[in-house]
């Protein structure tokens, strides 16, 4: 019988209907999907050679368990560049993104705390709250606001319980990125209230308008921010399963404790390659950017042309999360274009309460694709 925390966990809505994509294929239905988190571009090829040459070498052992020193140096190096925050190799951890997350919800949360989350929100931040003992709290955010939380809005969610933050700038689902001035204000309710954030910025790079702001480069925030990111989205490395955790040097040998009591360390023949996606030329990552600008523009503009449909223009990541006005769950909106256009999409209610009403729509995806299935949730709605 399994224990009753995991019967607690939420299940991943986006790998339940990956999972019901591939098994429609198998089949025979042809499906065209925007249900997954992933670049559909390759891993740069000055990537993969760095990863062969290090195969060929024969570095197919163990590393040290916090990552190999100079790859530790080339991410703190990249952190103080692009992100603004002054460390060190000492405060990296070389480790797969989403394990970080699972280590710090287990190495800082004790039953009886509560996490503030914004609604909506990727689904594993509640499920390793959950794991850890702790206690979820939402913050509902509202679609006329791109889905932006505030520093008023995490305070009235406050409580004496209150251990830690969750921020996910920019966001998944939503793509909103988080500005300056209402991180600022954030950044200072922590500060007062002695409450630790975890900023998980996997989609820093993938941003089209404005720029992307870590929380922990402003004074007093990097000594209670623990800072997650890494290579899956920004260089199409999601199979790498490579990123890493930005922290002080007391709380990266906390987390780094847990590693080597699961992983061990990261896959050794991966971390140079690593070095060459951060410190090797950068054109490739630069144009599939600029690729996913054009689709989601392309994807707004043909949602738009739908009768009942609305959706923000998100600023990041490659997702939209359009509203539609049928009076249906998420969850059978879901179904209906599965079944009826063959198109997958994931519901919103995957995404935290706020998500109802609402299904994401990943422009991971070609032009081609994008057109064709657009098109077949247009002429599925309106038999609805």
């Amino acid at each position: 019988m399994v224990s009753k925390r995991l019967g607690d966990v939420p299940e991943s809505g986006t790998v339940a209907i990956a999972n019901l994509v591939s098994q429609l294929k198998q089949e025979g239905v042809e499906i065209i999907s925007f249900s997954m988190g992933e670049p559909d571009f390759d891993t740069p090829q000055n990537i993969k050679d760095a990863c062969v040459r290090s195969l060929n070498d024969g570095f197919t052992h163990y590393t040290p368990s916090a990552g190999i020193p100079e790859l530790r140096k080339a991410i703190a190096e990249k952190t103080e560049r692009d992100n603004k925050i002054k460390c060190t190799a000492k405060n990296v951890l070389v480790t797969p993104t989403k394990h970080a997350l699972f280590m710090i919800a287990l190495a800082y949360l004790d039953p009886g705390d509560e996490v503030i989350l914004p609604d909506p929100a990727w689904v594993s931040y509640e499920a390793v709250v959950r794991l850890a003992g702790a206690t979820p709290v939402y913050v509902p955010t509202k679609f006329d606001d791109d889905f932006c939380m505030s520093a008023d809005m995490i305070a009235n969610a406050m409580t004496n319980k209150t251990k830690m933050l969750m921020l996910n700038s920019p966001s998944n689902p939503t793509g909103s990125v988080m500005h300056r001035d209402t991180l600022k204000g954030i950044a200072d309710l922590c500060t007062d209230k002695n409450v630790t954030v975890m900023a998980d910025e996997i989609y820093e790079h993938i941003i089209y308008e404005g720029e992307h702001v870590s929380i922990a480069s402003f004074d007093g925030m990097f000594e209670r921010t623990l800072t997650l990111s890494g290579l899956s989205k920004t260089y199409a490395m999601t199979g790498w399963r490579l990123g890493w955790l930005i922290a002080p040097e007391k709380d990266i040998a906390a987390v780094n404790k847990l590693q080597t009591h699961s992983v061990t360390c990261c896959t050794s023949f991966t971390q140079p390659a690593a070095i060459e996606a951060l410190r090797g030329p950068q054109g490739s990552r630069i144009k599939m950017v600029n690729e996913f600008r054009k689709r989601r523009d392309l994807a707004l503009d043909l949602l738009t042309e739908i009768k009942g449909i609305e959706c923000n223009r998100p600023e990041g990541a490659f997702y939209l999360f359009p509203k539609y006005e049928q009076k249906i769950s998420s969850d059978d909106m879901t179904m209906h274009l599965m079944k009826e256009a063959h198109v997958a999409v994931t519901p919103g209610r995957s995404f935290g309460p706020s998500g109802e009403g609402f299904f994401r729509l990943s422009y991971a995806a070609s032009e081609e694709n994008i057109i064709e299935g657009i098109g077949r949730i247009k002429r599925s709605l309106s038999k609805l």
